[in-house]
């Protein structure tokens, strides 16, 4: 059953994280270089000033609910989701899978983009779920890892919306989602395309140039483990901190915006304004999912962590690669994803991060419109 949705409003919650902002006692905060051990005061001051000052939450939600929003129960969890069809009858559905610490709303100007039928024809049916855990997708009552979570969104697209086949799209936990469905359920997904590259093969890094990345995405990862760490192993310890804690949630997820991103030079809220980096936190805030939304490391360390054991078999769909230049997941040689994937598009993108949707929705769009170019489904 599928029922219409529209975020709610709630001015009395809103207000009271307001005032958790308000209070907030910077002086107890020690001042160290911009950046170089976490979150920049100066930068996170700012935001939250311009947060209680200009900052309408309100406002955003009337933007968020112009987008077509449901809910449906899969395995007694409530699966948030838009549903942005095309005009186009002829339209390929495809799932738009989001990461941590983004959330659904990411894609609200790719979706559009999607939405609109191009010279060749094509357009698409775009399907946004909130990953279990995230946003409006609950109650989670145990962590579940991308392999798991993937059943789910395949029974989105297939039983419940009723789509005979689709594309799978997605970057950071999306990827590794998309991954997953493009090898478990080839029968109704014909193409995946990432934009991050987050498997790995069980044999490992077998040429020298692989072997050399490798240890170059080790060395990399060292100051990018702290987190990932934690949210695998003791992710309800870091609960007790940020619950009730605005400003804590915003600095824990501002920092990966501020390290993941193709910054070119600029501030932060220049390459996406503070409006979207708020929204963004505020879903999290509003709807009490950032404890459990740490939850998908603890499932994928359950799972196996980043290594797909599929002996000498390989996800069979074609799938496509974006390479976006400040990924901090640097990509694998493709000779190293080819033993993965079947790949027919590798393409180097000009420009963009981590939250390729958000940083550059043009390109992407571009990308994934070349890619369903090359897909013939009757052969599949």
């Amino acid at each position: 059953m599928i029922k219409k949705f529209s975020i709610p409003l709630n001015k009395k919650k809103e207000r009271y994280f307001y005032q958790k902002v308000r209070n907030f006692n910077w002086n107890n905060i020690p001042m160290a270089d911009a950046w170089s051990m976490g979150t920049d005061i100066n930068f996170l001051s700012r935001l939250c000033d311009y947060w209680l000052k200009k900052y309408s939450w309100e406002n955003e939600v009337k933007k968020l609910n112009k987008l077509n929003q449901f809910i449906t129960k899969i395995d007694g969890i409530d699966i948030h989701f838009i549903h942005s069809k095309s005009k186009n009858k002829n339209a390929l559905p495809i799932l738009l899978i989001h990461g941590w610490p983004g959330s659904l709303f990411e894609f609200k100007k790719l979706t559009l983009l999607l939405n609109k039928t191009d010279k060749n024809g094509i357009s698409f049916d775009v399907v946004c779920p909130s990953i279990p855990g995230f946003g409006f997708s609950k109650p989670l009552l145990n962590a579940m890892g991308p392999r798991k979570i993937a059943k789910y969104f395949n029974k989105l697209m297939v039983e419940v919306l009723g789509y005979d086949y689709y594309l799978s799209q997605g970057g950071d936990w999306g990827a590794a989602i998309s991954s997953w469905i493009g090898y478990d359920y080839k029968r109704s997904c014909k193409g995946i395309h990432l934009n991050a590259m987050l498997m790995r093969h069980e044999k490992g890094p077998i040429t020298r140039t692989e072997k050399n990345w490798h240890k170059k995405f080790l060395q990399e990862q060292q100051m990018e483990d702290g987190y990932r760490t934690l949210q695998a192993t003791k992710p309800l310890t870091l609960s007790y901190a940020m619950n009730d804690n605005p400003v804590g949630v915003a600095a824990w997820i501002i920092e990966k915006f501020q390290s993941w991103s193709d910054l070119k030079g600029k501030s932060l809220n220049k390459i996406f304004g503070y409006e979207d980096l708020i929204s963004n936190i505020m879903l999290y805030l509003m709807t009490n999912s950032f404890n459990t939304s740490t939850w998908i490391y603890f499932g994928r360390r359950e799972e196996g962590g980043r290594v797909m054991k599929i002996g000498k078999k390989k996800i069979k769909v074609p799938t496509a690669c974006a390479l976006f230049p400040k990924e901090f997941l640097s990509w694998p040689p493709k000779s190293y994803v080819n033993n993965l994937y079947n790949v027919v598009q590798w393409n180097s993108m000009p420009s963009g991060g981590h939250f390729a949707a958000l940083e550059e929705p043009k390109l992407l769009e571009s990308d994934i419109r070349k890619f369903a170019s090359k897909i013939n489904l009757n052969k599949i």
